[in-house]
């Protein structure tokens, strides 16, 4: 049984413009295209995946990670969305966070506390990806670069100094792509073969350094807390008298011993050489 574009739209609740857009993506191609007239016809097994569509554009899914979904089969489908949806949740947690706190701040109210450490970092050799990135883009790149190590094991420093970092050297958002920089931390004596390995990476020397950080539970809360947190580095810079030496640092620190739980996260900024008051 075929469905005119009209009723197709009607049952699906897609637009008959939609359903255009559609087509011209190859997302949904009508069953027949009368060649005469161009008038598009449509089956009716077709209403399941136009439905699905219409469902995940309601959701917020991009129209670029669409296609990918409904070539894959229900489970691997279920399973991709449920990763999305997580990952919105997060978001979506961390705006509520960011909008209470600015709440906060337009009503008078004092910012959260948190403490702030100082420690002292040696030169390391890091392996490094340099992008210009969007916030909707940080996740997928930080997650394919870590996992290329994750998959094929590197040998690594010991504590904070292996903990893998970002580097940001400009404001990330979706209206800005401020470049940033992934940064693997690799013992010097294994350095220029992993780079053999890794041929698209830079290898490059971090300089040693005294950072100031806030330690936090998860990257989750680093995005839900990152403005008071900044904040308070910047307070307490300004009371123990000393200058942020270069950008902003995310730290993803070991993973935690049980099980379930994936790393903590740090917060830091270098300082310029000086006395700690």
């Amino acid at each position: 049984m075929e469905l005119t574009i009209g009723e197709f739209a009607r049952r699906s609740r897609l637009s008959p413009k939609a359903l255009r857009l559609y087509d011209r993506l190859g997302l949904l191609p009508p069953a027949r295209v009368d060649p005469d007239s161009g008038y598009r016809w449509y089956a009716l097994s077709q209403l399941e995946p136009a439905r699905l569509i219409a469902g995940l554009r309601q959701l917020g899914l991009p129209l670029a990670e669409i296609g990918p979904i409904l070539a894959l089969d229900r489970a691997a489908a279920a399973d991709r969305l449920g990763r999305y949806w997580g990952e919105a949740e997060d978001g979506h947690s961390g705006r509520r966070a960011l909008a209470l706190h600015l709440l906060d701040q337009l009503n008078g109210k004092e910012p959260p506390m948190y403490d702030v450490g100082v420690r002292d970092l040696p030169d390391r050799q890091v392996l490094s990806l340099q992008r210009h990135l969007h916030e909707s883009e940080m996740l997928t790149v930080g997650k394919e670069f870590m996992h290329r190590f994750w998959d094929h094991p590197v040998p690594a420093l010991d504590g904070v100094a292996g903990a893998p970092f970002i580097i940001f050297y400009g404001h990330v958002s979706e209206d800005s792509d401020g470049p940033v920089e992934f940064c693997r931390p690799v013992p010097a004596e294994h350095a220029t073969e992993l780079a053999a390995r890794y041929p698209d990476l830079i290898l490059r020397t971090d300089p040693a350094h005294t950072e100031a950080f806030v330690h936090l539970a998860s990257p989750e809360e680093a995005g839900q807390v990152w403005l008071p947190v900044l904040q308070a580095m910047e307070t307490w810079a300004k009371e123990h008298h000393r200058q942020p030496a270069g950008p902003i640092r995310q730290l993803l620190i070991r993973p935690r011993t049980s099980p379930g739980y994936g790393p903590e996260c740090d917060f830091a900024a270098p300082l310029v050489p000086g006395e700690f008051h």
